[in-house]
């Protein structure tokens, strides 16, 4: 009421004290053109009113539309947010429509006050997703799709492969939006599958109810996107078209008229048998989807070959299409262990062998639902970004290859966590005085950590000098939730793949008894599809090791 009195009053003044007599009274004949002036006050604040009116009715149903969500999601939040879609949606609505709000809510005093107790809450209680959070969700987004090989048009209708749809289904808004953010990363390849599968909503008007207020994407802007993508594909022709079709629409815009003539004169270098630009240059399947080369993401030494097999297997054994031989599981065995360790005689473990040369080992039913709790719990207010060490400098760093939050938990943080260590010895029969602390880890969206050695090879010297307690033995790996869609933890290099089960844990190797690093223990932890992964580490090291797992001299020996 406030503000409407505030701007009733400017519109007063405005109509009364610009260029008016103010001696009206003295004639009757002015006094009858008030009745005028009345007539077009009423008309401006019948108009203000109801362009207020408008604006309140949108934002009723765009906060109807929220709260809707915000109680389905409620009922369930691991299940809601464990769909990748969902969570996309979730994080768009916080940036960029929560943009929109703020935008209607400046417009009057009640709404800057009441924005302005939300701003103060930004730094406190309230965490609020930025930027690169929008960019990192779209990222995980493109990764899972590349991954699991999901169609572009499925997942815009809220389907990942067969599981429960989102929510909802995308708008031609939302695809624009994963489209511009692949693009601001230099992802051409998916910027193209976006662009299109919005500009094909747009055009087919899809009707996606309970959408909030969005700037409309306008199929110029599409365009724009899908040209100059299409170029940096190689598509030179196609984006030449893409951009004429644009000027029909915007027969102006300068960005479009000065591209139509580079495309141009591409396609005419081209027809003279000249090299084209930059942009007329295929890229590789693996540049294409925009993944990271090889000195990034630690890949394997050798030739571009050797990167892309690994990488198919990486790929093929996170959807499941590889699986080992019966005549090879025929050799595996099923067990209760009742060593080394002598409570183990009276409460044996029950073990399963899921590969040899390395031998892999699965445990069943290590950790209490209790335990996992409890180790959760003391992690929760210690997490931070997962890092990895950079090979040259020796610095602990974040990646795009690891995507994880993790916390580092001691002995004497609590009994569950010096219980656990003692566990893991009375399984292994490793000492863990000088292993390192229990790594706690939970992925985020499409959270993933791409092939990588657990152990420091001959080049990184300096990786575990701090610890002073050599390298990295072997590796125990807890598994403390199940994950509904995707998550294995894959070796491509013998084609195996553990998938994780709440409780039970994995245990290997990573170095020979000679001390040398075994290239065969290379894995990866697969993107999270949907659901939530839960794991812990305990890295075991070669100090304390030495009349326990004797040394070989034999660089390959087995045992």
């Amino acid at each position: 009421m406030e503000a409407r009195r505030e701007w009733c009053m400017l519109a007063l003044c405005i109509l009364f004290f610009t260029g008016a007599s103010a001696d009206v009274f003295t004639s009757m004949s002015d006094m009858h053109t008030l009745l005028e002036t009345e007539g077009e006050v009423i008309r401006t604040m019948e108009n203000y009113v109801a362009s207020q009116e408008a604006r309140l009715l949108q934002l009723r149903r765009d906060i109807a539309e929220m709260g809707a969500v915000h109680r389905q999601a409620s009922q369930s939040p691991d299940q809601f947010l464990g769909h990748p879609i969902n969570a996309f949606l979730l994080v768009k609505r916080l940036t960029l429509d929560w943009a929109e709000m703020q935008t209607a809510l400046t417009q009057d005093t009640v709404g800057q006050a009441v924005l302005a107790n939300l701003t103060n809450q930004m730094g406190g209680d309230l965490k609020w997703p930025d930027e690169e959070d929008l960019s990192g969700v779209a990222t995980a987004l493109m990764r899972i799709q590349d991954t699991y090989q999901l169609d572009t048009s499925r997942m815009a209708q809220g389907y990942i492969n067969d599981l429960p749809p989102a929510y909802r289904q995308l708008s031609a808004g939302d695809c624009f939006e994963l489209g511009r953010q692949s693009y601001n990363s230099g992802d051409h390849y998916h910027t193209i599958l976006w662009m299109t599968e919005a500009l094909e909503r747009l055009d087919s008007d899809v009707d996606v109810p309970g959408i909030v207020t969005t700037s409309p994407v306008s199929r110029a802007d599409i365009l724009e996107y899908l040209a100059f993508s299409n170029y940096m594909q190689g598509h030179v022709k196609h984006a030449l078209k893409l951009t004429n079709e644009l000027l029909e629409l915007r027969p102006n815009h300068q960005r479009a008229l000065g591209n139509k003539v580079y495309y141009e004169e591409a396609l005419t270098n081209a027809a003279e048998g000249k090299r084209g630009e930059d942009g007329e240059q295929l890229k590789d399947e693996a540049v294409q989807k925009g993944y990271t080369v090889a000195e990034e993401t630690e890949e394997v030494e050798g030739d571009t070959a050797a990167w892309q097999r690994e990488r198919d297997s990486y790929e093929r054994l996170c959807r499941g299409e590889i699986r080992t031989s019966p005549s090879i599981t025929a050799k595996y065995t099923c067990r209760y262990q009742y060593g080394p360790h002598p409570l183990l005689r009276i409460a044996p473990v029950r073990s399963e062998i899921a590969h040899i040369d390395p031998t892999i080992t699965i445990y069943h039913n290590v950790l209490s639902e209790g335990e996992i709790e409890i180790i959760k719990q003391l992690a929760l207010p210690r997490f931070k970004r997962a890092t990895v060490q950079n090979y040259k400098t020796g610095a602990l760093e974040t990646a795009s290859y690891r995507i994880s939050k993790s916390a580092w938990l001691r002995e004497d943080d609590h009994e569950t966590v010096a219980l656990v260590n003692r566990r893991i010895s009375q399984i292994t029969g490793l000492e863990m005085s000088t292993a390192e602390e229990l790594q706690v880890a939970n992925y985020g969206v499409g959270g993933h950590y791409e092939p990588h050695y657990d152990y420091a090879r001959q080049e990184e010297k300096d990786a575990f000098k701090s610890l002073g307690t050599g390298n990295r033995i072997a590796t125990f790996l807890f598994y403390m939730s199940e994950v509904t869609g995707g998550g294995a933890t894959v070796f491509p290099q013998i084609d195996t793949a553990l998938w994780p089960s709440r409780g039970s844990a994995a245990f290997w190797y990573n170095l020979h008894p000679s001390g040398e690093g075994d290239v065969l223990t290379r894995h990866a932890a697969c993107p999270v599809l949907l659901g939530e992964k839960w794991v812990s580490n305990k890295w075991i090291h070669e100090r304390g090791q030495e009349f326990i797992r004797k040394c070989d001299l034999d660089q390959d020996s087995l045992t």
